[in-house]
């Protein structure tokens, strides 16, 4: 069965934007009212190209909303000590209000022990164990940006979540578990999927939100979405083209999936604009805790 109205694109682009312009404001506001810039200081280490752009994307989103940035860098061959040290004295500096450690880290250094290390109200990333805990209490804390940033994206368009059958595909601490944890939290009846899940095309078909965050590319097809569903797709995937270009995809088959759902988010252009847009949101909910302005 396909679908007979054309699909509505979930443009993670254009609600960005809303979060940024929102932000922007809130923030003038506070400064002009006497109050320090919020700050967000972010942790590379090594010269990995990727992490290097997402990083440049990060300081500029920043600077359009206001938020001073603070880089601190590293060589590849740095200890764990000395990169533990610096996130020690971040959580001491008076100027900062979130800290991200850009992953991946290299091989040598333990992510779980140095993201430990943040001081959980200034968790920007909000992958701390203790705002995990606090996500899986119902309480307010620092939530993943990721998981975050789609129920932000879901709200812009106006999907019902309330006793919305809900299916999540991938079971991360990053995304998955996050992500139906706060699709939980507004009502909807969740069901929690994986690669290895039996009859994974049967349980999907009953889903009126699909979230996929399984990590392969083209995962999904068209062919096991229910007629009308809303389908956000998390995965990035690059691939080299024969006649050397490039070709990006996500988790799901976008060609046939968009002729079956109602709503679906593009890749790129989707989830991942949303992701750096709630990790500004996370900063100046920190920034407005630590400086009691709510």
């Amino acid at each position: 069965m396909t679908n007979t109205k054309a699909v509505e694109i979930l443009d993670g682009k254009e609600v960005a934007k809303s979060v940024r312009i929102d932000l922007k404001k809130e923030v003038a506001a506070f400064t002009a009212a006497g109050h320090r810039a919020p700050g967000l200081a972010v942790v590379l280490v090594g010269d990995n190209p990727a992490s290097e752009l997402y990083v440049r994307n990060k300081i500029k989103a920043c600077a359009k909303v206001g938020i001073e940035s603070f880089l601190r860098r590293f060589d590849k061959d740095a200890t764990e000590e000395q990169v533990l040290e610096c996130i020690k004295e971040l959580n001491q500096s008076d100027t900062v209000d979130g800290i991200l450690v850009q992953l991946p880290l290299p091989g040598h250094l333990s992510e779980e022990k140095i993201l430990e290390e943040i001081d959980p109200n200034k968790d920007a990333d909000g992958l701390h164990p203790y705002n995990l805990g606090c996500l899986t209490a119902g309480v307010a804390g620092l939530r993943p940006c990721t998981p975050a940033g789609i129920i932000t994206l879901l709200d812009f368009y106006k999907v019902p979540l309330e006793g919305a059958s809900a299916v999540v595909i991938g079971r991360s601490q990053l995304v998955g578990k996050p992500a139906a944890l706060l699709l939980l939290e507004r009502n909807a009846t969740v069901t929690i999927c994986h690669s290895r899940t039996q009859n994974l095309d049967q349980v999907v078909r009953q889903a009126d939100i699909l979230v996929v965050a399984v990590g392969r590319s083209e995962f999904v097809p068209g062919s096991w979405i229910k007629p009308g569903a809303v389908v956000v797709d998390v995965g990035i995937h690059y691939h080299k083209t024969e006649d050397g270009g490039s070709k990006i995809t996500g988790d799901v088959e976008f060609g046939s999936a968009s002729e079956v759902a109602g709503k679906i988010s593009p890749v790129p252009g989707g989830v991942g604009p949303m992701t750096v847009a709630q990790l500004l949101a996370n900063t100046v909910w920190s920034y407005k805790r630590r400086l009691n302005l709510d």
